[in-house]
This record gives structure tokens, C-alpha cells and sequence, in this order.
């Protein structure tokens, strides 16, 4: 199975992400409501619970290649750091919040999710179908577009 390992997910990864996206914590959920306000004010498209190759993202911006984790007390040990390692290898850059930091500092979680989106500006927009074509053409031919 050749092509990109980001957008390679098993059946049962999407299955789980689906899961995970009915029972989300409060401190994610209390996120997620942020989240949207920025997809919605900022035109960033961030998903949650989102399966990224073989794990799922709490919330993941794919455009600007960003993955936001939220993490109780039972995290940031060796699966942590090898899941870090692994979205690092593509080309993702990842921040983890504490649930207190969420329920505590939501104003300087934003704050940071902020900067980092701002660190990741999105791709450029390719253009939109026939738009070069049109202008190079008009102006091979010496043509106006019709206009006089």
C-alpha cells in the first residue's frame, strides 16, 4: 500500500476516532468550542479526534500541519514521546495541554495555539482552474476577450 502514510488509516482507527469523538472529555470539549470559534474567525479548519496514520489526534489542523493533544494525568510517558516522534517525522508540530491547564489558563492555552498557527501559515491556494491559462492565452493572441 504505496501513497502518503498520514492519509493511510485502518478501518478500526476510524472506528475509534469515531468513538472518541462521542466521549470526549469536558477539558476537550471545553477546547473544542475555542477551536471552532478560530475555524469559523481565522479560517483554519481544525478537526477533532482526527486519525493521523496510525494514531488519533485529539485535534488536528492538517493544512498548517498542526496536532493539539490534551492530556489527564495518565500521559507524557514513552508512547506519549514515540507518538510525538512519529507526527515530528511528519511534519507536524504538536502541543500538549494539561486537562488543568485547559480548565485553569484556557485564555493562555488560545493564546499559544494562536502563535502556533501563526508559526504554521497554511499552503498557498493553488489557482483556480483556467486562470493562468486564460490570460496567457488572451495574450498569446493579441485577443481583448471579446471586448472592443
Amino acid at each position: 500500500m504505496g501513497g502518503d502514510p498520514v492519509t493511510r488509516i485502518a478501518a478500526h482507527t476510524r472506528s475509534r476516532a469515531r468513538d472518541l469523538r462521542r466521549e470526549m472529555t469536558p477539558q476537550e470539549r471545553k477546547l473544542w468550542t475555542k477551536l471552532r470559534e478560530v475555524n469559523r474567525m481565522l479560517g483554519a479548519h481544525f478537526r477533532r479526534q482526527a486519525p493521523v496514520g496510525p494514531y488519533i489526534a485529539d485535534f488536528a489542523e492538517f493544512g498548517r500541519r498542526l496536532v493539539i493533544e490534551v492530556d489527564g494525568g495518565g500521559h507524557g510517558g514513552p508512547r506519549d514521546r514515540a507518538r510525538d516522534a512519529w507526527f515530528a517525522a511528519e511534519g507536524f508540530t504538536v502541543l500538549r495541554f494539561w486537562n488543568a491547564d485547559v480548565d485553569g489558563n484556557l485564555e493562555g492555552v488560545m493564546r499559544l495555539v494562536l502563535d502556533a498557527l501563526e508559526a504554521c501559515p497554511p499552503p498557498p491556494s493553488p489557482p483556480h482552474e483556467g486562470e493562468g491559462r486564460r490570460r496567457a492565452t488572451g495574450a498569446a493572441s493579441g485577443s481583448n476577450g471579446g471586448r472592443s
